[in-house]
């Protein structure tokens, strides 16, 4: 039975503008009923884990969540604040914004402790996470009362407002890695095929998949939310795997049209290739899907959301590979081999056709080591892989807060006024109570006795009254605590408040629930959350792994080898990034300011795309070393001449996925920098020590049993029964 790949390469090859046109309306299609149904975003409510959402789901049942709320400053724009005109300005502003829908309550102005600035404090209505599009509302009422006082200086901040830059600086951010990596892609085809044509198939290809998947995605967030970060992954992973498996294909099309010399007709070179680098780009993307699909196990919408775009873009990019870009080669070869023959009428030479290319002298001298010395060469890689490694000693993961946001963001230079002018602004717990009615009044009791607790604190800042539920059955204190999110004084305030004051207080009340909530608890419980799914995902991503690679080869030992050199390209990797972010020595090389920790979604992330990605070179190598062996060659030879021959795509793949990966490393958001350069170093490490000097040196040492369990038939003589090239890659 004909393999699917084979099946539908030979039909769109024998219709290839049936092919294209159903390509262009399928994109169309994704778009228009993506736009359709638009993007369900998640709710305030699937962001909860650990107690801080536990006591966010006790408060919203008794209607005493926190509410977004924003902040204007009022000072003077030089001098001493003018306490009458400022005081004006704080009433035309409190009037202007009660009378808008959005507003739920409007808070009496505060005066610094300096006298320099007052507050105005505005509580939006709604969730915290559809609060962004009613910023703009606010803003424009601010700026009306700035017109109207033009002594004084008006300035907003808040989460909404935050939020909603922080979503145009990605924005922004994105079109910047596209300026950097569309050209730097389109040069490296180039040179890879010296044509602008066939430089432009990949490019086009991969970006016609991004907009099926951008569109499909929106239809897919109705089953799985999404967080504002699917579009950013469908870019970064959709344009590097995109370009590759059409690569890895158009690549091997054009070696077989060189070796062929015009014998073959486009039709059975596309069937060629397809038997062989289109097999391999089929394994390659379910492995990415099988090994993202992990990500679901850790139970956190963010990851969700993650897997859900990659699944989507790595399924559209496959499905290009397999219908539009056999039918292009096919026009393509066609319009090829026309030339050649006017040219041939005209007794001028057939032009070479490049692609052929595997074993130059640049890739010998690098083989040479594992060739002639594999053991001495494994160690001295492995070993320097291992110190990579080391780093990861010091690892320390945090959640990315507020407080790292880039302060090129107007907002987030206003929080940082914000918190110099009002200390005691800068972090609130609030503590949520949950009992019967009838022990209300106990309740009551061991709130007070907690504020109690707290003014004798240094760590706190004050509390602001108790609010109880309608049905008297749930209520909420807030604390104040005078210092940043991310300093260790206030994670100190939350294990005093979660260890001591409320064990000994409201814990002592019979059939009461409670937990703190707010954005240090956040900050505390994600983390916590992550590592403890960390050992379930990382355990299913092995197997997968190992499943995937037994499943391509037939071979228990290359399962193994794939496991073992995926965590160790992925942990050195990581060490890297470790030594480079969290450290400062490398601020002013990357633009970053140091958190001296690595956000906590980037190693799981790291982990997964990276053992998917990590697949496409596998594969690809292994199944031209495979495909050699069955073709009788000996498995020294074959390890040799496999890695020669992919060298040059290999090569030109993890060019391309290193400048999508790297353009990263220019956003401003401390978390993708860091997806990006770990992401960039691993496709580095991956493609030019592990794929070029460890992998062949393993397979060199180990010989025959690289194939185990699997035995090759012998004919007599001994040489190996040569079987089509078709097998060397079995998906059905």
């Amino acid at each position: 039975m004909k393999s699917i790949s084979v099946s539908m390469a030979r039909w769109s090859a024998r219709h290839p503008w049936r092919a294209i046109v159903g390509w262009l309306v399928f994109v169309v299609l994704c778009l228009g009923v993506g736009s359709a149904v638009g993007m369900n975003s998640a709710k305030t409510a699937d962001y909860r884990v650990g107690e801080a959402g536990r006591a966010e789901a006790l408060a919203a049942e008794g209607h005493l969540e926190r509410r977004p709320t924003e902040q204007v400053l009022i000072s003077a724009r030089s001098g001493a604040l003018d306490r009458t005109e400022a005081d004006s300005a704080a009433k035309d502003l409190t009037a202007r914004m009660q009378r808008l829908p959005e507003v739920a309550g409007v808070a009496a102005p505060l005066l610094s402790d300096d006298r320099a600035v007052l507050m105005v404090e505005v509580t939006l209505k709604g969730e915290e996470r559809e609060a962004d599009d009613k910023v703009d509302a606010l803003v424009e009422q601010t700026e009306a009362v700035q017109r109207s006082h033009p002594g004084l200086l008006l300035q907003e901040t808040g989460s909404p407002s935050t939020s909603k830059g922080v979503d145009q600086q990605r924005s922004d951010d994105l079109a910047l890695s596209e300026a950097i990596t569309l050209p730097v892609t389109l040069i490296t085809l180039l040179i890879v095929f010296g044509s602008v044509t066939m430089a432009g198939v990949p490019l086009l290809l991969a970006l016609s998949s991004i907009a099926a998947a951008i569109g499909l995605s929106m239809v897919a967030s109705h089953l799985s939310p999404d967080t504002g970060v699917g579009t950013n992954v469908i870019l970064m992973i959709g344009l590097a795997v995109g370009v590759d498996y059409t690569l890895f294909y158009l690549k091997r099309e054009r070696e077989e049209r060189a070796r062929s010399g015009g014998r073959l007709g486009s039709e059975a070179l596309v069937e060629l290739a397809a038997a062989t680098s289109g097999r391999a780009v089929v394994v390659s993307g379910l492995a990415v899907v099988a090994s993202t699909a992990t990500l679901y196990l850790a139970s956190d919408v963010i990851f969700s959301s993650l897997a859900t775009g990659t699944i989507v873009v790595v399924l559209v990019s496959v499905a290009s590979s397999l219908t539009a870009l056999p039918a292009l080669l096919v026009q393509l070869g066609k319009r090829a081999e026309r030339k050649a023959l006017r040219r041939a009428r005209r007794g001028k030479p057939v032009r070479l056709v490049r692609g052929q290319g595997g074993d130059g002298r640049i890739w010998s001298a690098l083989l040479r080591p594992a060739a002639r010395h594999p053991l001495a060469t494994l160690c001295v890689s492995v070993l320097g892989l291992l110190a990579l490694v080391a780093p990861l000693a010091g690892l320390k993961i945090t959640e990315m807060s507020r407080d790292t946001h880039s302060r090129d963001i107007p907002a987030m230079r206003v929080y940082d006024r914000l918190n110099a002018a009002f200390p005691e602004q800068r972090v609130t717990h609030q503590v949520v109570v949950r009992a019967d009615a009838s022990r209300a009044a106990e309740v009551d009791s061991a709130l007070r006795e907690v504020a109690r607790r707290a003014e004798a604190e240094p760590l706190f800042a004050g509390t602001r009254p108790l609010r109880t539920s309608a049905d008297h059955r749930t209520s909420t204190l807030e604390l104040k605590v005078p210092y940043l999110g991310n300093s260790d004084q206030a994670y100190d305030s939350l294990d005093r408040l979660r260890d001591d004051f409320l064990p000994a207080t409201v814990g002592r009340i019979d059939g009461v629930e409670y937990g703190v909530s707010g954005d240090v608890a956040r900050y505390a419980d994600y983390p916590a959350h992550q590592n403890g799914k960390l050992p379930l995902v990382l355990g299913a991503l092995l197997l997968v792994t190992f499943a995937m690679t037994v499943y391509a080869f037939r071979s228990v030992m290359l399962g193994l080898i794939g496991v073992v050199l995926n965590l160790l390209s992925a942990a050195a990797a990581l060490g890297l990034l470790v030594l480079v972010f969290q450290g400062t020595w490398a601020e002013g090389l990357l633009d970053f300011h140091s958190t001296g920790s690595i956000g906590s979604r980037v190693p799981l992330f790291l982990f997964v795309i990276l053992f998917g990605l990590s697949m496409d070179y596998q594969v690809f190598v292994v199944s031209r070393i495979r495909e050699a062996v069955l073709a009788g060659v000996p498995t020294r030879q074959a390890v040799l001449d496999g890695i020669r021959s992919s060298a040059s795509v290999v090569t030109s793949a993890a060019v391309v996925m290193t400048t999508v990966f790297a353009s990263f490393v220019f956003l401003h958001i401390i978390e993708m920098k860091q997806i990006g350069f770990v992401l960039a170093a691993a496709v580095l490490l991956d493609a030019f020590v592990v794929r070029v000097m460890v992998l062949p040196s393993a397979m060199l040492l180990l010989g025959e049993a690289s194939w185990w369990p699997s035995r090759l038939r012998r004919v007599a003589g001994g040489s190996e029964k040569a079987v089509t090239p078709r097998s060397a890659v079995d998906v059905r």
